[in-house]
């Protein structure tokens, strides 16, 4: 059964897509364009994949964002 009309995308191409890693949406429609064009399957792309579809990963796998200094306080004047 087609999910994504405007680009022909099966429901098998979608879990073929969630079964290779994409857990989100955003990252189906990068694997293959559904939900890019009328927008009209992305709720049933988010219903296929459910919660909990990803795999979840060790803390220590992922990316660290840079280490900041956290920004200066701020004093506003006092009102008299």
């Amino acid at each position: 059964m087609y999910v994504c009309s405007c680009f022909g995308v099966t429901e098998q191409q979608v879990k073929d897509h969630a079964a290779a890693g994409a857990c989100t949406p955003r990252q189906i429609a990068s694997a293959c364009k559904a939900g890019t064009d009328c927008g009209g399957c992305v709720r049933t792309i988010q219903a296929m994949l459910g919660r909990g579809a990803c795999p979840r990963r060790d803390p220590l796998d992922r990316e660290q964002p840079p280490a900041t200094a956290p920004a200066p306080a701020v004093r506003l004047p006092e009102a008299a």
